[in-house]
């Protein structure tokens, strides 16, 4: 999935990682997802995400212990 930004057009690839729950990783090389570093809005342990697949992208969230990726961008 390409991420262009609108401000300078720079863009970045996010590969289809999937996540992990413990040892078992699920959907790699089919589902995209992605913690941003903005905490959900409940007080839990909760975060937001970006999540994709090979025609759709949306926002969620979902309990940190999950094993999404992180993809440092720099400003």
């Amino acid at each position: 999935y390409k991420v262009t930004s609108k401000k300078n057009n720079n863009s970045i690839f996010l590969p289809a990682t999937g996540y992990r729950v413990g040892e078992e990783l699920y959907y790699d090389g089919s589902l995209g997802y992605y913690w941003s570093s903005t905490p959900y809005s409940d007080g839990t342990r909760s975060a937001y995400d970006l999540d994709f697949d090979s025609g759709n992208q949306y926002t969620d969230w979902g309990s940190r212990y999950g094993g999404h990726t992180v993809r440092p961008v720099l400003e």
